[in-house]
């Protein structure tokens, strides 16, 4: 049935086509149609008129036949054949006996093969008419052709491929990219199986085409190549003019957008790859990239700049001024476990641009950066990163503050293990769970004392401790009310005798070490012991202050100078907490304009009681006294005894200090004169020095004569105070280097009695004679009170008389 159906189609279209060149077919056998006798052939009938030999149609056969039967083409024939089958019809010539056969009894001819009319579009042939006994030509050889009818089979192609245009950017619409053409095989002649038409089927927004010429043209003006320099257009050749069941074919045309003289910077690559390890610190440079410029001078001068938004978060990028390079840099921690790779678009762009250009904008390029992080061992990572816990201060030891949370960000996922720096933690307040990082109380909490604590936490990989983290941690303590209100200060007022009542004497405030979070709100009032007096009153004013005001008409400081009034505070609580503070009132003189004047100091006390607070502040002081007695008298009896260990070797000078004459000659016993000799005990110097000074003498000299001696000054070129001197110096040293006893030095005085005294000084300071010279016999006349003084310079002088004679 389907090869029945193709033969009807097939037989159909021959018939179309016989239709469609009859016109062309009737001329041709008119007037040059094969079977025409020659000139002074007897077939010329008379009056002109052709008797025609051969009788046959033009030929025409369809080209891709696919029919399993020969293709019928046509049919020769002679008018002198009679059907008898007498003749012989044979052809000749392209095809004959191959793919032309030919019917040799009826003269019908056969296509025997699939025909293209794009390989070959006729063939020629001729054909002979024989008589089949004797086989001479009845009829002369003439040539025929068979014209192979034309189907749209072919669709267009574009030859000239691949196609390459450009197009200068910025230039404006329907400006000329280039031509495409494209060929059809089939026949231009026949219908419009050849007539192409052009179309752009990719690039469309930026591109157009002319749909008979072919020539592509820009569809926009504001073509950049800084933003793309080159478009993949694909253009569409159809046939049969574009109709529904044209057959088609495209091709890519690549349009680079050129460049005018802008210069802009340009990336010698499109994409560069680094690798950087994740523990790299910030400011670790990663790489370099440079973009090139054609331009020279300034113009090459660049700046560089991440565009991407992550690219700016993680990375920066600074120019190297010398070499014009991008220095990219880390600007983020680097974390391998989340994010492996990360892209960074890093732009070039002109420092200097030509005015020319400068409605363009800046120009610019891009590049693609891709940085690989590489994969280290690091430590535990807290999260989420809170530093800030809270705790009541009256929670009980062993409280659960909070909890810290470390995780292993490898991929190995270690478990972790925490600690308490204890050099943020010395008193061991918090503790830490090991493994589940829950920070407990280790001691009982106190707001007022410390409010805020700041530890520090260790995590660990716990099969690693040299892995470690470490994180800030504030925690702070909430306030409850454990502590009462006090008065700000001990309070102290003066109250004018003349008072009147409800005058203003002192305004109370307090002050509270807890916070709440909903404020102070403090209560006053008297305290139970002091609500029966009537001197004073007490007025909450409702703003955490209160005022005492006089209750009385004038007070008497006489009867009473001092008034000692208790005054209870409480606070809001909860709990509500109270105390009892003491107003100190006196009652003083005052002017007329008010003015204090004088005040007693005698106290009468409003209550007999005093507050634990002030007792144990009496007690403390006591104590505090005691103690320092107490050291006052244990360093003075270590004084003592160091002194007593010394005396032996102690020389000192003593201020002695006589501020009256004394009570006459009668009085003996004023002044004990061994007190002097004491002090000028010279043993130790003869037994140090051997002798030398004022009245030196031998070794067995008695020490009574130079005391005898000491009171005389004798001022002698002949005197060596070397002794002295260098036992001063001696005392001076030992006294520096000793720093734990008092000073001994001391200044000595003597002073002059004066003019009026009937008996002149006995101070040798001033006796500038020798001794040989002086004379104390006359110290005998004095009286009882000089009795033993002149006993004592009369041997003097009797022990020198003998030593001179």
């Amino acid at each position: 049935m389907a090869k029945g159906l193709q033969g009807f189609l097939w037989t159909m279209l021959l018939l179309f086509c016989a239709i469609q060149e009859l016109g062309s077919w009737a001329m041709h056998t008119a007037v040059e149609g094969p079977g025409l006798g020659e000139p002074g052939d007897p077939a010329l009938l008379a009056g002109g008129r052709v008797k025609r030999g051969w009788v046959w149609n033009q030929f025409f056969v369809v080209e891709e036949y696919t029919g399993t039967e020969p293709l019928y083409v046509g049919k020769i024939h002679s008018d002198s054949d009679e059907g008898d089958g007498s003749i012989k019809y044979t052809i000749s010539g392209e095809g004959a006996g191959t793919i032309f056969l030919i019917d040799e009894i009826t003269g019908d001819i056969h296509a025997t093969e699939r025909l293209d009319r794009e390989q070959k579009t006729f063939y020629t042939l001729r054909a002979q008419a024989r008589d089949r006994q004797t086989d001479q030509l009845l009829e002369p050889e003439s040539e025929f052709i068979i014209k192979v009818q034309d189907i749209n089979d072919s669709e267009p192609r574009f030859l000239e491929g691949p196609y390459i245009g450009s197009v200068a950017e910025l230039s404006p619409v329907g400006t000329s990219v280039m031509q495409v053409m494209a060929s059809d095989a089939d026949d231009p002649t026949y219908g419009s199986s050849a007539r192409v038409v052009y179309s752009v089927l990719e690039g469309e927004q930026h591109f157009t085409v002319d749909s008979k010429t072919g020539v592509i043209r820009t569809a926009v003006a504001d073509l950049d190549r800084e933003t793309q320099d080159r478009y993949e257009v694909v253009i569409r050749a159809t046939d049969m003019a574009g109709q529904l069941g044209g057959l088609s074919g495209s091709t890519t045309v690549t349009i680079v957008v050129t460049d005018v003289n802008d210069n802009p910077p340009r990336f010698p690559q499109k994409m560069y790859q680094f690798s950087i390890v994740e523990t790299a610190p910030v400011g670790t440079a990663i790489g370099r990239v440079k973009a090139e410029d054609s331009d020279v001078g300034e113009n090459t001068d660049m700046t560089y700049q991440v565009k991407d938004e992550e690219g700016v978060e993680m990375f920066k990028v600074t120019t190297d001024s010398n070499t014009q390079e991008a220095v990219i840099t880390i600007q983020k921690p680097l974390d391998y476990e989340s994010k492996k790779v990360h892209t960074v678009v890093v732009e070039a762009l002109n420092k200097f641009v030509d005015p020319r250009f400068v409605d363009l904008g800046t120009f610019r390029d891009q590049t693609i950066v891709r940085v690989s992080v590489l994969d280290v061992d690091e430590p535990p990572e807290f999260r989420p990163p809170s530093n800030l816990m809270e705790v009541q201060e009256d929670a009980h030891v062993g409280s659960v503050v909070g909890v810290v949370t470390a995780l292993d960000p490898d991929t190995a996922n270690h478990p972790v293990r925490y600690a308490i720096d204890r050099s943020t933690d010395a008193e061991r307040i918090f503790d830490i769970d090991a493994k589940t990082g829950a920070i407990v109380t280790g001691k009982v909490l106190d707001r007022e004392t410390a409010g805020w604590h700041n530890i520090t936490v260790l995590a660990m990989e716990a099969d690693n401790h040299s892995q470690v983290s470490r994180a800030s941690l504030r925690i702070r303590i909430l306030d409850v009310n454990d502590n009462p209100p006090e008065l700000a200060t001990p309070y102290e007022a003066a109250v004018c005798e003349d008072a009147k009542p409800g005058q203003l004497i002192q305004t109370i405030s307090v002050v509270d070490r807890d916070e709440p979070q909903s404020g102070h709100r403090f209560y006053f009032t008297l305290a139970p012991e002091a609500t029966n007096n009537h001197h004073f009153s007490l007025l909450d004013i409702q703003d955490n202050t209160a005022a005492v005001h006089t209750q009385r008409v004038g007070f008497n400081r006489q009867e009473q100078d001092v008034y000692l009034l208790p005054i209870l505070v409480v606070d809001s609580g909860p709990p509500a907490l109270s105390s009892t503070g003491t107003l100190t009132i006196r009652v003083c003189g005052c002017d007329s304009s008010g003015a204090i004047q004088s005040c007693n100091s005698t106290a009468y006390i409003v209550s007999a009681t005093l507050s634990p607070g002030a007792l144990i502040a009496l007690l403390v002081c006591v104590l505090i006294l005691v103690v320092l007695v107490l050291l006052i008298l244990t360093l003075k009896r270590h004084h003592k005894s160091h002194l007593t260990s010394e005396d032996d070797e102690d020389m000192r000078d003593n201020v002695i200090k006589y501020n009256d004459e004394g009570g006459g000659e009668q009085d003996t016993e004023a002044y004990d004169m061994s007190a002097l000799r004491s002090l000028y005990d010279f043993s130790e110097i003869k037994a140090g020095d051997g002798g030398g000074g004022p009245g030196e003498g031998g070794p067995g000299r008695n020490p009574a004569s130079e005391l005898h001696a000491l009171p005389q000054w004798v001022q002698s070129p002949d005197l060596d105070f070397s002794v002295f001197r260098d036992y001063i110096c001696r005392k001076v040293e030992q006294a520096d280097e000793d720093l734990s006893v008092p000073p001994y030095d001391s200044f000595q005085t003597y002073a002059f009695e004066g003019s009026d005294s009937p008996v002149p000084s006995l101070s040798s300071i001033n006796t500038w004679s020798s001794g040989s010279e002086q004379d104390f016999s006359y110290l005998g006349g004095w009286g009882p009170r000089f009795r033993q003084l002149a006993a004592l310079y009369a041997g003097r002088r009797g022990e020198e008389d003998g030593e001179e004679s």
